[in-house]
């Protein structure tokens, strides 16, 4: 199976910009399908981003986030050629990881 992730990283300089992109429902709990019934909340609990073997970016999120989110940013410490390791759990046991290259 694909990964649910994609990744784009950037070296610039000593700073380093991430764009992140990830399939996945994040539903709320609270919206109703067809028949009236309430669709389970099913969204991620936390994103992580390793570069390095250290954290770079941890988010831990709950349901106000949007389905298939995009994520954004820069950090130090990394060069052209290193691997930055995506992953993320979700609040039904699921998860994803993928590693991308920093060009």
């Amino acid at each position: 199976m694909a990964s649910s992730i994609r990744v784009r990283a950037n070296a610039n300089g000593d700073i380093t910009e991430v764009q992140a992109l990830i399939q996945h429902p994040m539903d709320t709990g609270l919206v109703k399908d067809a028949k009236g019934e309430l669709i389970p909340a099913h969204f991620i609990q936390e994103l992580k981003f390793e570069c390095n073997g250290k954290d770079v970016f941890v988010a831990n999120w709950g349901t106000a986030v949007s389905k298939d989110p995009y994520v954004k940013f820069s950090f130090k410490g990394a060069k052209k050629g290193d691997d930055l390791k995506i992953s993320w759990t979700d609040n039904k046991g699921g998860s994803d990881t993928t590693t991308a290259k920093i060009s």
